[in-house]
């Protein structure tokens, strides 16, 4: 427009209010209504009003704040920091969640700067003051970064180095000395009494008192000074406080208002004249309005006239400079024309008669061509042409596109080629391996041969030997042929012998304590390993050494291998006892049974004394054969003891070859020593025999000395049996002794310190440097299945800017979380200079760029990144902190996903963590697929814990000593971190000794701060024997419990009256005073909660343990004590014992706590709901107008309320309905078509509201209506609504929820999409915000049958009546209301289990004739197993396709020739591929998953290929196969089938079906599964049903009702067991009548879990025992029973049977 142009020339300038631009025109300036004057050309504003600024007045400058939320302010005013104009201490401020935030100067802190930074004084509410730097003269704490003193006053805290005072400027008293610059405060020398304080001479005048009563009269004098000037201050603070300015403007209004009305009384009596004059002058005024009206429309009128006027000109002096323009134009043109007539004149050298010939001739042309119609068919051609060009075009770029795709696949064949390159390789080294193998092979084969003859020579000796000790014994029976024999030197050879296998014995009990010190050595090694791992651990610097971190972090890969080899010595130690003990075993055996001989030999002896004089030589013989026997024995004696003896030679596993060698010479020494020591033990046996044959020549037969003999001998026997159990019994005390337990103790030791090392390691708070080839797998410890529908991560990161490297490719990966597969993950990179944040959920990738930020505009030091994930929302989060101040730049992006997907579903055994680079067998998604981080990075949290780039699984190319980590700056990072530690519930700080920082006195005092937002946790623990002291949380309040020897036992000190809620995320000062040594006080905020008297006793303890302790000491002797055995987790600040402060992380027996305190982890993101609770929130915008939300639920219990909101009648709720989730929309019910969501597991639901439908989708299954009411007037989106969150304190339909509630968001007109945080709501009845004690239910069992099982076949012809059939009819029900299991458990849909049984399988009697391709989908962990064959009756042609060593083979034949193609990979991994098979006239192709494509070409035969009938699908029919098909092949596939296609048509009703199942989804454990459908397992005919017997079994069923076990004789007899409605009932015909019994349980049968059952018969006795409730029943007894065995049918019974007996 030029309405702000100056009618009177077009020079002028334009009005106010409008500005010129380039093409001249006056446009009106956009100021926004804050200024009057714009530049022209640019428009820029000028002189913005109202405290604005910008190129359009459109922003506030820093320190102010605009009016409005969103949008353009119209004014903006200074900062309410803490007060607008009078005292803004702000740099900045912005509103969030409808309150002002500022961004403080320095030296001011808080949300709104009312109070002073850490190290300043002051009080910014008072006008006129500021936040002074503290001056405490250096003699506060030095370990503080700033000066510690009151934020208010300045007064100095904690004056150290002996020094007092408000600003520790002067020495204590008792000391002398310059505090300020020489700091050297030193105690006076005078005896006790004081000494000047600047000099130290001694004050004569001193009172003459004790040393302590001295000091305390000092103090008391000092504080007395001290209070004197607190109170001058304070009164001075008083005398200067401001009223405020809102108070001071009311005032003076009130001032202004009280003279207005003084002055309308003086002027009272005027009333009446001024309402005369008041008329008059109203009346002159009418009639000036009217006037002024009149003038005003005809001033409007002639403005209309002026600017159609104007309009008018200015149009048609447009329209006069277009004419001008052409004219111009047509000027131009035929000047252009004359030149180049006169040019072509020229260059054709014409005539002037034959140029105006020309011209002539032109002008006839022109007026040709405008005779002559439009140029229709030309134009109808040119049309066809341009088509046929587009087609072409297309198609030229149809084929680029393909030529396009050709080369990406060149890379993958590349790749291909160089995989099978590699594996070439891999081959050729693995042949050479092979062949040095044999090499070796025939090396030991070698030695083996020679030791083989020297073997044989050896044998050839001890055959020799043999044969001398025939000879030997021949020679003996010769001697002992003589008539006579001496018994006494029978009994003193066996004594002999007892001596020998005395001292055998003592050489087995050495041997014995050398298996003990070597296993007690063993145990002290790992008891020294545990020691060191610990020392180890203590000394692990979180601040920043990092090399110790790492250290700790990798000591329990070493620790791994020392208890392998601890265990393998435990093992060898063990077995070689085991072996000693089974030789002691056989030796005492073989005493007993000598015992037993030689009792033989005295009943013999007996005889031969009434036989002597009648048989002399008889019994010679007979008493030489026994000796010989004895002799016998002996040798065998002592060859046993050999060999157990050379059993027990072992080297230790740890021990080198040397020490091998060394070993096994000394084991060798042992057993030849041992062979000798038996030898000489029967060395004097073989010359005794001799002396017997000798003595017996002069035997005179006396009865005593016989008997007496005979006797001895039995007691020297008797004397060797009592011996051997000695060596037994030391035994068992070597396995006693044996290093198992200590070695289970040190492996139990070493675990907890290994677990404290991961804990460590999470929590060191320092960077690593990364080059570009580096990379870190993390380890994190949190849970995917938290992962799924929230995730959280922040990170500090900072670039190597001047690195080459980044110059030259700037694109750099970061991180990334996920599976392997490079599905469901999120990732960091940057990308185009730009920080990118990654997200896929199992579609399209999400990329949200930060690119309102480029990375090279970052500072060169740490910046902090967070990205968060909730549902299909994301957004990314920027700040970048001042070196110099505590200001901060923060940025934002978000993005969503826009398909349906919106949990990110992880697998825990495939999911990675890596951060600044893969390793190279890594292949990372096309987006994140770059080059590595150069820079160093920090982890900071994960979700709500705190995770470390130093609690890594490995590491790639990293090493601290040549890249040390970068620091961080401590004034943007590390002012939290100087009073806060955070506690995360594994780990503890322990201070020992902690009077070394004060005494234990009248008053003793225990100060912490503490923040978290748990129910339960350990605050304090101190311990000393029986004696504890203990505070406690404890549901969310203060539990104090002690005990210091009390004669009444331990004492309690509780917030009974629940006066001070300490976990509501907010940090509460929690005091502990004990008074006089018998009166314990409690104190939170300066409040006193509640006290306790005791018996007077001095508090007996040295160490404190803090937010924690070992569980050593949880579970010992005190735990009967503690409320609960559960670390604190949450923030604790500044412990005090006696007013003196404590650094934590600096105390050596600090465990798992680090600096800091996370925002993220004091949230409450989760809520448990017991049945009675809720929570409740408000919002302003209406959920019925458009609305999206989504939360986790995870619950037991079928029904419940979720959600619930109400705006007059209408309702909003979410709810469960018998396992379903309901989502009730204004009457409108959409439901879940699933009814298994109260399965203990966590589900995820999103609820969307628009005008056109309701959603509800349960873990990514979406339902929808259409919304009936598009229009709801009336709605006030601006009015406050509630919600309700696991309930109602409405009465609703539906019984509150129990179970838990997590991660849930919505849609708000005041804030972002974020989590909500259960800790902000205004309501919470009887709920808990952490933790979630709902149990996980068992797992679904996987179909398995047994063998010979079968399916049910029903009778159709009989209609059931009553009895076992009605419980076929309960059991097909959709869903048992008593079971807490759905009827039959989640399964794929058309996918079948086969494995069952060695022949499970499927049969395809029609089939197609001409058939070439095959395809299928399948899923397995089996390393073998057929999944598909066909063949002719003579299996000459086949085609199969089965899996072995986990690879999958296709083979046919072709004639005599078998094709056999082999997959590279191996698939069975658990997860579904698709396999297509083809087999052609000449080529054979194996496709798998549509990427890897194999082919085998053939020679085609003549012959045609021909197979029949069945087909068979998992298995075939037992021998079949087996002449083409490897064994291991032929059995059935293990696992899931489905989706089975003919060339491309599927197949999907078999002919026959054998031990198949549904393919069910989820975890499955050991047992057989029985689905309604009716199967059972027959049992073979083992089962004896007779007179006795016992049977034992576990169930868990989905049904209270069916058959658990049936079986049936001939003769009519039977035993029934079965269920009915949960009732377990057993009912038997013995042949006589029937007779039965039956258990109830109190608890339900269907409940989930497994239940025992045990049935006992004996004769007509029946006794059922189900979960330890008995039942019994007496029968008739049948006299003619017989017990037989008959088949029993387990889970089912056949039709028939049902039939005969009901």
């Amino acid at each position: 427009q030029d309405t702000g142009r100056n009618s009177d020339s077009l020079n002028t300038g334009c009005q106010e209010g409008f500005y010129r631009t380039s093409s001249g025109k006056c446009s009106p300036c956009n100021c926004n209504g804050n200024a009057n004057r714009c530049l022209d050309g640019s428009g820029i504003c000028v002189d913005c009003q109202r405290n604005t600024t910008g190129q359009h007045c459109e922003q506030c400058p820093d320190g102010f704040i605009g009016d409005v939320v969103r949008g353009v302010p119209t004014f903006c005013q200074p900062c309410p920091c803490p007060l607008p104009a009078l005292a803004n201490f702000a740099v900045s401020c912005y509103r969030k969640s409808g309150s002002v935030r500022c961004v403080c100067k320095e030296n001011y802190a808080g949300p709104n700067c009312e109070r002073c930074a850490p190290g300043y004084y002051g009080n910014p509410l008072l006008i006129g003051s500021t936040c002074k730097k503290c001056d405490c003269s250096g003699n506060s704490d030095p370990n503080l970064i700033f000066e510690d003193c009151d934020e208010v006053t300045g007064q100095c805290r904690n004056c150290l180095s002996h020094t007092t005072g408000f600003k520790c400027e002067r020495c204590a008293p008792g000391y002398y000395g310059d505090a300020r610059f020489a700091k050297n405060c030193t105690e006076c020398n005078c005896g006790g009494r004081m000494c000047d304080s600047e000099t130290g001479e001694c004050l004569a005048d001193s009172p003459e008192v004790s040393t302590g009563c001295d000091k305390c009269i000092w103090d008391l004098t000092d504080d007395i000074r001290l209070a004197v000037l607190a109170i001058d201050e304070s009164k001075s603070t008083l005398l200067s406080i401001s009223t405020g300015v809102a108070a001071q403007k009311r005032l003076n209004d009130l001032n202004l208002t009280t003279t207005h009305l003084q002055a309308t009384a003086k002027k009272k009596n005027h009333a009446v004249l001024w309402t005369i004059q008041v008329d008059d002058a109203a009346d002159e005024m009418n009639d000036l309005l009217r006037e002024a009206a009149t003038l005003d429309e005809q001033g409007n009128e002639a403005s209309s006239k002026g600017l159609l006027v104007q309009k008018e000109t200015m149009e048609t002096n447009n329209r006069a400079t277009q004419l001008v323009q052409q004219l111009s134009n047509m000027r131009d043109n035929i000047q252009e024309i004359s030149s180049k007539m006169k040019y072509y004149a020229i260059q054709q050298e014409l005539s002037p008669e034959e140029i105006s010939q020309k011209l002539s001739v032109a002008e006839e042309m022109l007026k040709e061509i405008k005779r002559r119609k439009p140029f229709t068919n030309q134009r109808q051609l040119a049309d066809e042409e341009e088509d046929a060009a587009e087609k072409l075009l297309q198609q030229a770029e149809e084929f680029h596109e393909r030529y396009n795709d050709t080369r990406s696949l060149v890379s993958d064949v590349l790749e291909q080629l160089s995989e099978q390159d590699v594996k070439l390789s891999d081959l050729e080294e693995a042949l050479d391996q092979a062949l040095d193998y044999v090499i070796q092979t025939e090396d030991i084969n070698k030695e083996n041969t020679a030791n083989l003859q020297r073997r044989e020579k050896q044998h050839e000796k001890i055959k020799e030997q043999i044969d001398e000790v025939k000879d030997i014994l021949l020679s003996a029976t010769t001697i002992l042929a003589g008539p006579q024999k001496n018994v006494s030197g029978f009994y003193a050879e066996i004594d002999g012998a007892k001596k020998e296998l005395q001292e055998k014995l003592a050489n087995l009990s050495l041997f014995d304590d050398d298996l003990v010190e070597k296993a007690m050595h063993h145990a002290h090694n790992l008891r020294r390993l545990a020691d060191e791992l610990d020392r180890n651990l203590y000394g692990v610097d979180t601040n920043g050494l990092v090399q110790r971190a790492i250290n700790a972090s990798n000591v329990y890969e070493h620790i791994a291998g020392y208890i392998e080899e601890a265990n393998k010595a435990a093992l060898l130690a063990l077995n070689t006892t085991n072996r000693v003990n089974d030789a002691a075993v056989g030796i005492d055996t073989q005493i007993i049974y000598h015992k037993g001989k030689s009792e033989e030999l005295l009943n013999q002896a007996m005889e031969l004394q009434r036989t002597a004089d009648d048989s002399n030589d008889l019994t010679i013989a007979d008493t030489s054969r026994h000796v010989n026997g004895t002799l016998a024995r002996m040798s065998v004696l002592r060859s046993q003891l050999m060999r157990a003896i050379t059993k027990m030679q072992s080297a230790e596993p740890g021990l080198e070859a040397r020490e091998r060698l060394e070993q096994a010479k000394m084991k060798t020494a042992d057993a030849v020593s041992a062979t000798m020591t038996v030898t000489q033990a029967t060395t004097p046996m073989d010359e005794n025999v001799r002396l017997w044959s000798q003595n017996l020549q002069d035997f005179q037969h006396n009865s005593a000395a016989y008997d007496s003999a005979v006797h001895s001998a039995g007691d020297a026997v008797k004397k060797l049996t009592e011996v051997f159990p000695q060596l037994l019994d030391k035994l068992r005390r070597v396995e006693q002794k044996a290093p198992a337990n200590n070695i289970s103790s040190s492996i139990q030791r070493i675990r907890e310190l290994i677990a404290q090392t991961r804990s460590v390691a999470s929590k060191v708070q320092v960077s690593m440097m990364f080059g570009g080839q580096s990379a870190v797998e993390v380890n994190p410890k949190i849970n995917v299945e938290e992962l799924k529908s929230f995730t959280s991560m922040s990170l500090y990161i900072k670039f190597q800017k001047d690195n080459p490297q980044l110059a030259a490719s700037p694109d750099r990966f970061i991180l990334y979380l996920g599976n392997k597969n490079a599905k469901n993950y999120i990732g960091l990179a940057i990308k185009n200079d730009n920080l990118v944040y990654i997200y896929n959920l199992g579609g399209q990738d999400v990329e949200i760029p930060l690119d309102a930020k480029p990375v090279s505009t970052w500072p060169s030091y740490f910046s902090i990144i967070k990205i968060e994930r909730i549902g299909r929302h994301g957004k990314m989060f920027l700040t970048v902190p001042s070196l110099s101040s505590t200001a901060e730049e923060k940025f934002i992006k978000k993005g969503e996903v826009l398909g349906p997907g919106s949990l990110l579903n992880l697998e825990p055994e495939n999911t990675v963590f890596y951060v600044g680079g893969v390793p190279p067998d890594f292949q990372l998604p096309p987006s994140l697929n770059l080059p590595g981080f150069i820079g160093c990075l920090e982890l900071a949290t994960l979700n709500d814990d705190v995770i470390s780039l130093y609690n890594f699984k490995h590491v790639y190319n990293i090493d601290t000593t040549t890249s040390p980590p970068c620091a961080r700056n401590k004034l943007a990072f590390t002012q939290s971190r100087a009073v806060s530690y955070f506690f995360d519930g594994s780990g503890y700080a322990l201070a020992r000794n902690i009077e070394r920082r004060g005494r234990f006195s009248q008053v003793t005092r225990f100060d912490i701060e503490v923040r978290t937002p748990t129910d339960n946790g350990l605050i304090l623990l101190m311990i000393n024997g029986s004696m504890f002291f203990s505070l406690e949380m404890h549901n969310g309040f203060l539990y104090l419990r002690y005990d210091f020897g009390f004669s009444t036992g331990p004492v309690l000190l509780e917030d009974s009256m629940k006066k001070a809620q300490i976990n509501d995320a907010k940090f509460h000062e929690i005091s502990i005073i004990y008074h006089n040594s018998k009166k314990m006080i409690l104190v939170v905020d300066r409040r006193h909660i509640k006290s306790v008297d005791n018996e007077r006793t001095a508090m007996p303890f040295t160490d404190i343990y803090i937010g924690g302790a070992p569980a050593e000491i949880l579970h010992s002797s005190i735990s009967s004590h503690l409320a609960g055995s559960i670390g604190f987790k949450g923030c604790m600040k500044g412990f005090q014992f006696q007013k003196k402060d404590f650094n934590l992380l600096e105390e050596p027996g600090t465990l798992g706590i680090s600096y800091g305190c996370p925002e993220d982890s004091l949230m409450s993101r989760k809520a448990y709901f017991n049945g009675e609770s809720f929570i409740a929130s408000s919002q302003k915008e209406s959920l019925f107008g458009e609305f999206e939300g989504g939360f986790n639920f995870r619950t037991l219990q079928p029904n419940g309320l979720l959600f619930y909101y109400s705006e007059g009648s209408d309702v909003l709720s979410i709810s469960m309905d018998r396992g379903a989730v309901v989502l009730n929309a204004s009457g409108t019910k959409i439901q879940s078509p699933d009814r298994n969501y109260n399965d203990g597991k966590t589900h995820f639901i999103i609820t969307s509201v628009t005008p056109e439908r309701y959603e509800l989708t349960v873990d990514d299954k979406k339902q929808s209506k259409k919304n009936p009411a598009k229009d709801r007037a009336g709605k006030s989106p601006d009015s406050v609504k509630k919600f309700y969150f696991g309930g109602s304190p409405l009465r609703t339909q539906q019984a509150n929820f129990t179970g838990c509630i997590s991660n849930a968001y919505f849609t708000r007109l005041d804030r972002e999409v974020e989590v909500e945080d259960f800790q902000q709501y205004s309501e919470k009845v009887q709920t808990s915000l952490y933790g979630c004690p709902v149990e996980s239910p068992p797992v679904a069992l996987l179909h398995k049958k047994g063998k010979n099982s079968s399916k049910a076949k029903g009778n159709r012809n009989k209609k059931p009546s009553t009895g076992l059939k009605n419980l076929y009819q309960e059991v097909n029900m959709q869903r048992d209301p008593q079971c807490h299991l759905p009827m039959n458990p989640k399964a794929t849909e058309h996918a079948y289990q086969f494995g069952g049984t060695a022949n499970s399988r499927q049969e395809f009697d029609h089939i197609p004739k001409d058939f070439t391709q095959f395809s299928i989908s399948l899923k397995t962990h089996s390393s073998h197993g057929m999944i598909f064959y066909v063949s002719d009756q003579k299996e000459t042609n086949f085609m199969a396709l089965f899996v072995a060593h986990g690879r999958l083979i296709f083979m046919f034949n072709a004639g005599h020739q078998k094709i056999r193609i082999k997959s590279q990979e191996k698939y069975n991994d658990g997860l579904w591929h698709n396999v297509i098979f083809i087999r052609g006239k000449n080529i054979g192709r194996l496709i798998i998953d549509g990427l890897r494509v194999l082919e085998e070409p053939f020679s085609s035969n003549a012959n045609t290929w021909q197979v029949t009938e069945p087909l068979y699908i998992g298995g075939v029919a037992p021998g079949k196969a087996v002449k083409n098909i490897q064994i291991n092949s032929v059995y059935s596939f293990s696992g899931c089938l489905s989706n089975l296609q003919l060339n491309g048509r599927s197949i999907n009703s078999a002919s026959q079906t054998f031990s198949v199942t549904p393919c069910f989804e989820g975890p499955s454990e050991a047992g057989t599964y029985f689905s309604s459908e009716g199967g059972y397992v027959v049992l073979d005919e083992s089962f004896s049903l007779g007179l006795k017997f016992e049977v034992v079994f576990e169930i868990r069923p989905r049904s209270s009702s069916g058959i658990l076990l049936h079986g049936h004789s001939v003769n009519g007899e039977y035993l029934n067991m079965h269920m009915r409605n949960g009732q377990v009932t057993v009912k038997l015909n013995n042949g006589i009548r029937d007779f039965s019994t039956s258990v109830t349980l109190k608890q339900s049968l269907c409940d989930g879990r497994w239940h025992r059952i045990a049935v006992i018969r004996d004769a007509n006795v029946v006794q059922l025992d189900v979960d330890s409730e008995v039942n019994h029943v007496v029968g008739p007894l049948n006299p003619k029973a017989t017990d037989h065995r008959e088949p029993v049918f387990i889970g089912g019974v056949p039709g028939k049977f049902l039939a005969a007996l009901w």
